[in-house]
């Protein structure tokens, strides 16, 4: 299959100039440390601006796991109208947090807790940021997740587990949140676990994706076999689709793995599928997807797919379900 060119970025509408400030620090008296933030946002347009909440992963980089990730797609959502807030959750090794620290290694509950805590704290972002007050659409909210983020982000849009501490099932669902794309996201636990991995986090493997209703557009990697988590290859990455009711859209990137071409920053060296082409696919489609969600007109989910997942150039293919 020959490399293909994505279309060009006019044709996903004009590119503005991105702002990005950090960190925006939150005073949080309840957690180990302040929260931290990075904020981006186009500098040019009118109207309010859309948000997505990016939960990052926990990869090997000393920091790309931390509101310094994920530029590609940070970039470019912010680039065409989105306000792309990240924070550095406490599994952030940036944070160099004691291993003692309440809720760690993962602190899957805090990290939940962090995205629900932004939307909380909308009007002192915006008042943080030059020339953002006002400009935040609390309507239009989404998040994103890669990896451990996706286990997050799932947790917002309606996934539970039982806390392995004390056996109670646990809600973090947001209502606020109007669509969600998991990249990369874990799967079911149980059985689908290396047996080591699911001792190491417990918390694991009792997920429940049968009551994630949020829209949500599902990203696995053709080839990402996460033999270090499960035992089921590829495909355990798309149980958040195929194991939650609809509206779910499955996104299966051609030849990916699990950092999907390089999408947690340029040029890491975590990166094993290194595709900058692959990346900007991924970019406008999950773009496109959230506006599509968020906005009941808007067109762009068709245009992306037709221009990066038809034909012999595809990048990836898709497939949905509702209800």
């Amino acid at each position: 299959m020959s490399t293909p060119t994505p279309r060009t970025t006019d044709a996903f509408g004009p590119a503005s100039p991105v702002l990005s400030v950090a960190p925006v620090t939150l005073p949080a008296p309840d957690r180990a440390v302040d929260l931290q933030v990075r904020v981006s946002v186009p500098l040019t347009g009118e109207g309010r601006l859309p948000v997505i909440l990016l939960s990052h992963g926990q990869g090997f980089s000393n920091n790309l796991s931390s509101l310094n990730g994920y530029a590609p797609l940070v970039s470019f959502w912010a680039a065409h109208g989105f306000a792309v807030i990240q924070p550095t959750h406490l599994s952030s090794t940036t944070l160099k947090l004691p291993a003692d620290t309440p809720g760690a290694p993962m602190h899957w509950r805090s990290r939940a807790e962090d995205i629900s805590r932004l939307i909380d704290r909308l009007d002192e972002i915006e008042a943080a940021v030059p020339g953002l007050a006002g400009r935040l659409d609390r309507d239009r909210i989404a998040v994103a997740g890669h990896s451990m983020g996706g286990h997050t982000a799932s947790l917002l849009l309606g996934a539970r587990l039982t806390d392995p501490d004390d056996g109670t099932e646990v809600d973090l669902a947001d209502s606020r949140i109007g669509a969600g794309v998991l990249l990369a996201g874990p799967g079911r636990g149980g059985d689908a676990l290396v047996p080591a991995m699911a001792e190491m986090l417990p918390f694991l493997t009792t997920t429940d994706f049968s009551r994630m209703a949020t829209p949500t557009l599902v990203v696995n990697g053709e080839k990402d076999g996460s033999t270090h988590l499960t035992v089921r290859g590829p495909a355990w990455h798309t149980d958040p689709y195929t194991l939650s009711p609809g509206p779910k859209t499955l996104l299966t990137l051609f030849g990916a793995e699990h950092g999907l071409g390089g999408i947690s920053g340029y040029d890491v060296a975590e990166t094993t599928d290194e595709s900058p082409a692959r990346v900007a696919a991924l970019a406008r489609l999950s773009w496109a997807y959230l506006r599509s969600r968020l906005y009941a007109d808007d067109t762009d989910w068709q245009t992306a797919r037709e221009a990066l997942t038809w034909g012999p150039d595809a990048f990836g293919r898709v497939e949905s379900k509702e209800g």
